[in-house]
């Protein structure tokens, strides 16, 4: 597998820290203490229980080799406030069919739309990134297109 960035801000950097620890020194002892008590029950051939730590402890490792490379291969982004520019790292507000919107750039690995995250190969953040404040970007969705008026960069 070739090696790939994992494009992060700090935030998203801490946060991949703090789940594979929560992982590691967590969930991993209670999976364990799970199969355990599984093994108590007796015949493992019939033994719902049992598969399903066994299942779950396969997806915590799967997982925590996952964090473990991605961490690894981290390129920490330098947060671009203060700049007049959209950038990964940017909060901006922009007006979006008369409503108001606050987004947060951020690699794809961080995206999260639901609470302002952006990623900045989707393709809204593609087309803000290197706006400026006033800038009208237009966007093109399956329903059409959709303007974008930059408010602010924070």
């Amino acid at each position: 597998m070739p090696n790939k960035e994992v494009i992060l801000t700090q935030e998203g950097l801490e946060k991949l820290k703090a789940e594979l620890k929560n992982l590691k020194e967590k969930d991993r002892k209670e999976v364990i203490g799970r199969i355990k008590t599984a093994k108590e029950f007796g015949d493992l051939s019939e033994n719902s229980e049992y598969d399903d730590a066994k299942n779950e402890q396969a997806f915590i490792e799967g997982r925590i080799q996952e964090l473990e490379l991605m961490i690894k291969q981290a390129k920490i982004v330098a947060s671009s406030k203060g700049s007049d520019i959209i950038g990964l790292g940017s909060t901006i507000e922009v007006e979006v069919e008369g409503d108001k919107e606050t987004y947060f750039i951020v690699g794809p690995t961080e995206s999260d739309p639901v609470s302002g995250k952006i990623s900045s190969e989707s393709p809204v953040g593609k087309a803000l990134i290197g706006s400026k404040k006033g800038a009208k970007v237009t966007i093109q969705t399956p329903d059409g297109s959709v303007e974008y008026k930059v408010l602010a960069i924070k």
